[in-house]
């Protein structure tokens, strides 16, 4: 849940409870008190040292790339706590599909359908499970002409979309964002790319991706 991209004020308990579609047990970490993942194989509780800076990296991306190394804040640790065999899972990734997309789909479908069906209620699904929701298929009712635009540029705004989605593709309601024949068949037979490609140059792009502009960027 850690890199589920919710709103600001959303819990991650609750999400969690969602998608196993019970509530999410929590225990209370020994030192700090602070609720943790009931049942978790290591707990280790500090305290974030936000004057001190280490280099952090580079590590092996789910891009298929290297991320350099950046000046991240020191977390002092002063208790470990774990179950008597702890297992530290580690998954595979890189081009989908690997064991890493198979968790993250839901953590990035499903946030940002939330987000978008609180503001637009004819938005019928999202489908963002390619490569961390880089890309985002939408399906959506129309309100009035543009109205499908209108939710892509959203999407481009939410939580979700400001670090990772840099692609959206919106079809009508008829469509399964799902199904990718039924994509694909949308985009060529029903597409004039002289007026309904639109792009957003100086959007945000995550770092990770080979594609993105350098820091810094203006934004004029």
């Amino acid at each position: 849940m850690g890199a589920t991209p919710l709103k600001y004020d959303q819990s991650e308990y609750e999400m969690a409870g969602a998608l196993r579609e019970s509530p999410y047990p929590i225990a209370t970490a020994p030192l700090t008190g602070f609720d943790v993942p009931w049942g978790s194989e290591v707990i280790l509780e500090g305290v974030i040292e936000s004057r001190k800076r280490e280099i952090e990296g580079p590590f092996g991306e789910f891009t298929g790339h290297y991320s350099g190394g950046r000046n991240m804040t020191v977390v002092r640790i002063d208790k470990v706590s774990y179950r008597s065999k702890p297992i530290f899972e580690s998954l595979y990734l890189g081009m989908p599909w690997t064991e890493i997309d198979y968790l993250m789909g839901p953590a990035t479908c499903v946030p940002l359908y939330q987000q978008l069906k609180a503001e637009f209620p004819e938005v019928q699904a999202v489908n963002a499970m390619y490569t961390h929701g880089l890309l985002a298929i939408i399906s959506t009712k129309k309100r009035y002409g543009g109205f499908a635009r209108a939710v892509g540029l959203r999407a481009m705004t939410t939580p979700h979309g400001l670090g990772y989605v840099k692609m959206v593709i919106m079809v009508d309601e008829d469509v399964d964002p799902f199904n990718l024949p039924q994509v694909m068949w949308a985009l060529s037979s029903k597409v004039n790319p002289a007026g309904d490609l639109v792009q957003l140059p100086n959007m945000s792009v995550l770092e990770l991706d080979p594609g993105s502009s350098r820091r810094g960027l203006p934004t004029s």
